[in-house]
């Protein structure tokens, strides 16, 4: 990266990616040089995809429909260790609503104040304000996944059928236990 490369970092879980992830990346792409996706590993959440399997379908998806200049990443740890890592100018957050305002407030300022990165906030599309990772897995396990086909890409309902499929009766100690590594 050159001295004045913008470098944008997206952090979260992505457990499963949204169309509201998507949506906040393809909307903020051209607002950096580099968009680094950056999948953390946090332990404790309950996880439906292994940090493997979340990394193949984002990357798949990024590269039917975002410019060469995005990439995927994986990381442990702290975001603000990662996003120096990387060089990060900024790290960008979705908002959904005053809820995630009020938590991302605090983080943006308590990132700012222990390691002097900035963060660009991204309102998601009003079809999106609504949902979230947990929701997805939630509705997954207790219904017809069909009923998701509105909330996420076609690519992802495939792989929660499969992974519902795999499971089979199984399927709902993935919301509790998570995805064993």
């Amino acid at each position: 990266m050159t001295l004045h490369t913008r470098v944008g970092l997206f952090p979260g879980t992505f457990d499963p990616v949204t169309n509201g992830h998507m949506d906040v990346v393809h909307r903020s792409q051209f607002l950096f040089d580099h968009l680094i996706i950056a999948i953390g590993d946090n332990l404790a959440k309950p996880k439906m995809f292994s940090v493997q399997e979340r990394m193949e379908m984002i990357q798949q998806l990024i590269a039917e429909t975002c410019d060469d200049h995005v990439s995927v990443a994986t990381y442990t740890g702290l975001t603000v260790d990662y996003a120096r890592s990387v060089q990060a100018s900024a790290i960008l957050r979705g908002l959904r609503n005053v809820t995630d305002l009020n938590f991302e407030f605090q983080l943006a300022l308590t990132n700012r104040a222990v390691a002097d990165i900035e963060t660009v906030f991204i309102m998601t599309g009003d079809s999106n304000a609504f949902t979230s990772s947990t929701l997805i897995r939630e509705v997954a396990v207790g219904g017809d996944v069909e009923r998701l086909h509105r909330l996420i890409p076609p690519l992802v309902l495939e792989k929660i059928k499969a992974k519902k499929q795999q499971f089979g009766d199984n399927f709902s100690s993935l919301l509790t236990d998570g995805f064993k590594e």
